[in-house]
């Protein structure tokens, strides 16, 4: 616990010009005292700690000593603190936060960042992701049941490898001792997540992972045309970012699909937004909609 609060309290020292003993007290939840104490224990490794005088006084890092900034660029460092960022953002990991606190100590204060990121989202389940983190750093098997493409929910045994964000969600990456191989697994799909005592034994390389490779497609449904009225082109826009999308005279909105979609996800989104959504090509979907509209009604009608 000292060496962590040695160590904070070194790059609260590289990150300002002057910190006052009380404040380190503050931070770290220690008498004044054990702060000088500290302080006479960095001095003792050699840091060079210089004791400002006066009401502003307090402790400081001659210039000689830090960090050298040419080494990195301005763009470097802000980069490598936004992707940081997010890590604790998400994770709350103290590792990347004293990796951050290194970071600042040459990053340029007069220039604002260009770019921001925050993988957080209130649709996530932060737990989840810790557990399975822990899971990977402590080489533990993890158990869970997970809800295939097929509807099909299945208990797995997952040797965990990595985790992996990709198209707005959370995958892990594993050995799945179920099926004897390397799995995908998207995380909204998991649960029952548990940790085993048992250790990961063997020794997983990392690959390069394609998240949509594999999965199963009923038609594709390349060349699709969906029309949308004015007061769904928002959510329409946002859902269907990454296709070709124009606009009529009338504000209408006129999505022609350019992506491999599955015909079912394409019904599914369609009928999300009632009589705001219709499909004008290809024919054949437009009747398979038919089918599941008059399906859905009979369904109630039974009731």
């Amino acid at each position: 616990m000292k060496l962590e609060r040695l160590l904070s309290i070194t790059y609260a020292l590289l990150n300002q010009e002057v910190v006052s003993a009380a404040e380190l007290a503050a931070q770290h939840q220690v008498s004044q005292r054990t702060i000088y104490r500290d302080i006479e224990a960095l001095c003792a490794a050699g840091i060079p700690v210089v004791s400002y005088q006066g009401s502003n006084g307090g402790f400081g890092i001659i210039e000689a000593y830090k960090m050298d900034r040419s080494l990195l660029g301005p763009d470097d460092v802000n980069s490598l603190i936004t992707l940081l960022n997010c890590t604790t953002t998400v994770f709350g990991d103290p590792r990347a936060e004293r990796t951050l606190d290194r970071l600042r100590t040459v990053q340029s204060s007069e220039r604002v960042p260009s770019l921001t990121l925050d993988l957080g989202s209130w649709r996530m389940n932060n737990e989840q992701l810790h557990e399975l983190r822990k899971a990977i750093i402590s080489r533990r098997v993890v158990r869970f049941r997970y809800v295939n493409a097929k509807n099909d929910r299945i208990e797995r045994l997952v040797e965990p490898v990595t985790l992996h964000f990709k198209y707005y969600a959370w995958y892990l990456h594993g050995y799945c001792r179920t099926r004897a191989d390397y799995r995908v697994f998207k995380l909204s799909r998991i649960t029952d997540l548990s940790l085993t005592q048992e250790p990961v034994l063997r020794e997983h390389a990392l690959t390069e992972l394609n998240v949509g490779e594999g999965l199963p497609r009923d038609r594709d449904m390349t060349g699709a045309v969906i029309r949308f009225s004015p007061d769904a082109v928002a959510a329409a826009l946002d859902c269907f970012y990454a296709e070709e999308r124009s606009f009529e005279p009338d504000g209408e909105l006129i999505v022609r699909i350019v992506n491999p979609i599955d015909s079912d996800w394409l019904i599914a989104r369609v009928l999300g937004y009632g009589g705001s959504a219709y499909i004008e090509e290809p024919e054949w979907l437009r009747e398979e909609l038919r089918a599941k509209l008059a399906n859905l009604r009979a369904r109630y009608e039974e009731v």
